[in-house]
């Protein structure tokens, strides 16, 4: 019996270790942008993934490591469901909880089979380290970014957009960068392993490889550049709907639209806070007059309504010649936010999300036409999607339809308050630009409003939680990246096949494994 405390607090370290270190991993991302600690904090969970006892200590590892990155990393999501929401704190906290650890399955799944696999097939430490963890690590970051439509925030290759990795991310993209990454924690797992053959020299290499990748310029200017202006209303979301401020809102943006011409003059998402059909007659009219008689090409973000209880997220599009408006609907809707799951009306209806049952555009849409270039409108959470944004412009290469040159993302992340999402989601879009090579516009109801180039850079921003204009000229850029072509099946690929790989010395019996039990 005095034995049993003894016995059961050693096997709680290890998880405990690991949830610790998956919280101390969001000052990896921004605002922060301290990167390696995405890369030594992932090397201390695969170091105790190497001593761990089996299956079900591995995957307590993953698990708990997966759930601290989560829910460090996204606690803000507290801020919408309690503050603007409604609902109550101890509810929306324990929804953060349980959403951090029902998302972190993944990573507990994959860690699982590491360990699985290091015991039947007695893989050494350095199979283990170098393909099997890494691999693990990927998959379960890529399936946590696609599955039941995905939530792939606080996604590991985020974290390197400042760093020497963010060569790679023209090639291989987010899932590619969780991988590479993963890689050079496996080395330093080793070297602390007591393995210093391979691992130094290796990891070195990596590291110089992107910075010998990173002045690559994998795209080429297109066209003339345009002048912009990217509008940011800094509406409270607390009074975004309000009937009182429906006028204001109204009367903002006309002003700010109005004020003075540009090639391009972009709102945020919603910035209309009414649907198309409850716009008083001539508000529409008069912006598209304004954009006829300035030669400027409107982007409005706007509920667009086809119908009783029809409607979508939408960007409306008012140009100098255009007979009837572009329209580009939202297609990736955000859970709960703007479409209802099954079972979930109650949830929807508890916290007074107002237009949460939006309709769902298409994936390939025609780009907006602006003088010499075409600017693709995401809105808000699509950015997060990187292969979709690929898709688009493979599909603008091969189909005829105009390719894009120009990434715009329309947003109202004020549900989440004065919270690192913010610079969490400017960083977001700083890896699209570096993926796909086009410049990324971000229109912002209360920030971050920012012109980010071809290469990820921020070349302009708008302090957040300011009413104001950000004024640019912006060159468009033609041509695709290899992850522009390929998507996220190199990095799948890869992992899929460095488990294959263990499964082969698994149907062989685990021979030949000289350094198998050696981490102990």
């Amino acid at each position: 019996m005095n034995n049993r405390p003894a016995s059961l607090f050693p096997g709680l370290i290890p998880p405990l270790a690991a949830l610790a270190a998956g919280g101390l991993t969001v000052f990896a991302f921004a605002p922060f942008g301290l990167w390696p600690l995405q890369i030594l904090t992932l090397a201390a969970v695969f170091l105790l993934t190497l001593r761990a006892s089996g299956f079900a200590q591995s995957a307590w590892i993953g698990w708990a490591y997966s759930s601290g990155v989560m829910i460090a990393g996204v606690h803000w999501l507290y801020i919408s469901m309690h503050r603007y929401g409604g609902m109550p704190g101890w509810m929306a906290a324990l929804a953060v909880v349980l959403l951090s650890v029902a998302l972190s399955t993944y990573a507990a799944l994959g860690f699982g089979l590491a360990g699985w696999l290091r015991r039947r097939a007695s893989l050494g430490a350095s199979v283990l380290a170098l393909l099997v963890l890494p691999s693990v690590w990927t998959l379960a970051e890529w399936l946590r970014g696609w599955v039941f439509t995905g939530f792939p925030w606080v996604s590991a290759g985020y974290a390197h957009t400042g760093g020497p990795l963010a060569g790679y991310a023209p090639l291989v993209g987010v899932y590619g960068l969780a991988l590479i990454s993963g890689l050079v924690a496996g080395c330093i797992a080793l070297l602390f392993a007591g393995k210093r053959a391979v691992p130094v020299g290796l990891a070195l290499a990596i590291l110089a490889g992107g910075i010998i990748l990173k002045p690559v310029q994998w795209t080429t200017p297109h066209g003339e550049p345009i002048s912009v202006r990217l509008l940011q209303g800094n509406v409270p979301q607390e009074m975004k709907f309000a009937p009182e401020q429906l006028q204001a809102s109204l009367a903002l943006y006309h002003a700010s639209i109005t004020r003075r011409p540009a090639d391009l003059i972009a709102t945020p998402e919603t910035a209309i806070p009414l649907l198309s059909t409850q716009l008083p007659p001539d508000y529409l009219g008069l912006l598209a007059e304004f954009a006829r008689s300035s030669n400027s090409h409107i982007a409005l973000g706007i509920p667009v309504s086809d119908g009783p209880r029809q409607y979508a997220n939408s960007v409306l599009g008012l140009g100098p010649a255009a007979a009837q408006p572009y329209r580009y609907d939202k297609h990736h809707l955000v859970p709960f936010g703007e479409f209802i799951p099954p079972g979930f009306r109650w949830f929807v209806d508890m916290m007074h999300i107002p237009l949460g049952d939006f309709n769902r555009g298409i994936l390939l849409q025609k780009p907006f036409a602006v003088r010499d270039q075409w600017v693709m409108p995401n809105i808000c959470y699509e950015d997060l999607f990187g292969e979709e944004i690929a898709a688009q412009l493979a599909a603008g290469k091969d189909s005829g339809m105009p390719q894009a040159t120009i990434l715009l993302n329309m947003s109202n992340i004020a549900w989440f308050g004065d919270s690192i999402a913010l610079p969490q989601h400017l960083q977001i879009s700083q890896l699209r630009a570096m993926e796909t090579g086009r410049p990324m516009l971000r229109a912002t109801n209360t920030g971050a409003t920012a012109h980010v180039g071809p290469d990820g850079a921020v070349i302009a921003q708008l302090a957040p939680f300011t009413q104001g204009e950000l004024d640019a000229k912006v060159q468009g850029y033609t041509g695709l990246t290899p992850y522009s072509r390929l998507g996220n099946y190199p990095a799948v690929i890869a992992s899929l096949l460095a488990l294959c790989a263990a499964a082969w010395r698994l149907r062989k019996g685990g021979k030949n494994a000289p350094d198998a039990g050696k981490t102990r």
